[in-house]
């Protein structure tokens, strides 16, 4: 009988922060899958936990990928935990979830803290829909193919950065977008948490003037809507059928094909029910 793969989220800065859960699992597991164990070991050791831990990050997924797998497969169980936050969101373990979904092994999420949700939350901009789109490319070709996709992005887009090309990327913000709202949020749960809520002109000047420190999550206000439908009556009565066929309730497929539209969602449920 194959083991089960926990996927253990791990505080992002307060280890205050750390669920009773995820200490029992870390403790119950066969093995550990760190991001880079040096740092997991500090977790393991602050928590008083002795595991054996094993390095699977970017650069040995495929090889310490099957390994891993064989060794759930032969029964064992392991935690996979990354240095901050939730393993497979803009991380390797992405890998072995889609490998042990392949190979019938049991995956359990032990959640914990988020730094995505986390400064989506405390951004001040709108949280109902929103997309992650992790780190930009330094490659200019397919940097520039990422920003341009997101030109007509009416959801809130959230990026994570690092300190010495977060000017680079405001400024190519700024070209692609317009100076729009942005939140800039670093040392999140830490005792220098900060979150500035600003413009993209106004963060370029406030970093060209005191050079960044700590990583940061970028948090951008998406294009605004049109007053304008996007769609016409029809068009948007077929997206509310979509979503029935889908399994949304009547309310939900009109909230959703609402968002679509720009259609009022009363407009589109009166119209639904025949009024």
């Amino acid at each position: 009988m194959a083991g089960i793969l926990y996927l253990v989220g791990t505080p992002i800065g307060n280890l205050g922060d750390f669920s009773p859960r995820a200490v029992e699992t870390l403790r119950s597991v066969d093995f550990i899958a760190a991001e880079d164990t040096r740092v997991s070991l500090k977790l393991l050791n602050h928590f008083g936990i002795k595991k054996q831990l094993i390095c699977y990050f970017e650069h040995n997924r495929a090889e310490m990928g099957e390994k891993l797998l064989s060794r759930l497969l032969a029964g064992e169980s392991c935690a996979l935990v990354t240095d901050a936050g939730m393993p497979a969101i803009s991380d390797p373990g992405e890998d072995i979830v889609r490998q042990c979904a392949i190979h019938g092994v049991t995956v359990c999420a032990v959640p914990g803290p988020s730094a995505l949700v986390t400064a989506l939350a405390m951004s001040g901009l709108p949280t109902q829909r929103f997309t992650f789109e992790g780190f930009l490319s330094v490659s200019g070709k397919s940097r520039r193919e990422h920003l341009d996709s997101l030109r007509e992005e009416t959801r809130t887009m959230i990026f994570y950065e690092a300190p010495h090309k977060l000017l680079r990327t405001l400024e190519d913000f700024l070209k692609t977008f317009g100076d729009r709202d942005i939140s800039l949020c670093r040392e999140l749960t830490k005792l220098h948490e900060e979150v500035v809520r600003t413009t993209l002109s106004g963060a370029i000047a406030r970093y060209r003037e005191t050079p960044p420190k700590g990583e940061f999550v970028l948090v951008l206000r998406g294009k605004e809507r049109s007053d304008e439908p996007e769609m016409t009556r029809e068009e948007a009565l077929a997206a509310v059928q979509r979503y029935r066929d889908e399994g949304k309730s009547l309310k939900e497929a009109c909230r959703l094909a609402a968002a679509d539209s720009g259609f009022a969602k009363n407009e589109l449920y009166e119209i639904a029910l025949g009024k």
